[in-house]
């Protein structure tokens, strides 16, 4: 379930593609996918648990990642009456995702949750992790390009400007509940 509610990943996405349009938003897509591979791997690797091993590490990390993406959540909120970032003065990129996904707490949360929360292989570990990578990423693709295509669709529509507005206090709302779900839940 965690997987589907809305987290920064697919917000920041459907930004960008309000913002740039459907094709624009590849490139971020791509670097979302890459991020969020990268933190599986490190959940699976067991780097992740021993580097937030440290209370201090973990609470600088915490707290970096809380603050960039209350920074995005006010982006959003903020953008007035177009449903994009504010201000958009460039295409995010490969970079720009793979770095919202290393702070992002939901994919700590999700991949945690997948690859040591329930036994499908118990003995075949190998096996067990192929599978529970490649059905995360089907779900996660899917997911993804279905927000991007959202954000896309609504950049073509004429909505009145309180609309807009709406939708993006929606969104940054939206962006500080599951972040705050994900804070809580790390705990």
């Amino acid at each position: 379930m965690l997987i589907i509610t809305p987290g920064p990943g697919v917000l920041s996405l459907a930004g960008v593609g309000a913002a740039f349009g459907f094709r624009a938003g590849w490139r971020y897509l791509a670097g979302l996918f890459f991020g969020t591979n990268l933190v599986a791997l490190a959940v699976v690797t067991g780097l992740g648990a021993l580097i937030l091993a440290d209370p201090v590490i973990r609470f600088v990390l915490l707290a970096l990642s809380t603050g960039y993406l209350l920074y995005l959540a006010a982006r959003i909120a903020l953008a007035g009456t177009s449903i994009a970032f504010s201000p958009a003065s460039r295409q995010p990129g490969i970079r720009d995702g793979l770095l919202l996904q290393a702070v992002n707490p939901k994919a700590y949360v999700v991949n945690t949750t997948l690859f040591t929360g329930f036994p499908i292989f118990p003995e075949a570990y190998g096996l067990e992790i192929a599978v529970k990578f490649a059905i995360i990423n089907v779900i996660w693709l899917v997911i993804h390009f279905l927000w991007l295509w959202v954000g896309s669709a609504i950049k073509r529509m004429a909505l009145p400007p309180h609309v807009q507005r709406v939708i993006n206090v929606g969104m940054a709302v939206a962006m500080l509940v599951v972040v705050s779900l994900a804070v809580w839940s790390a705990f």
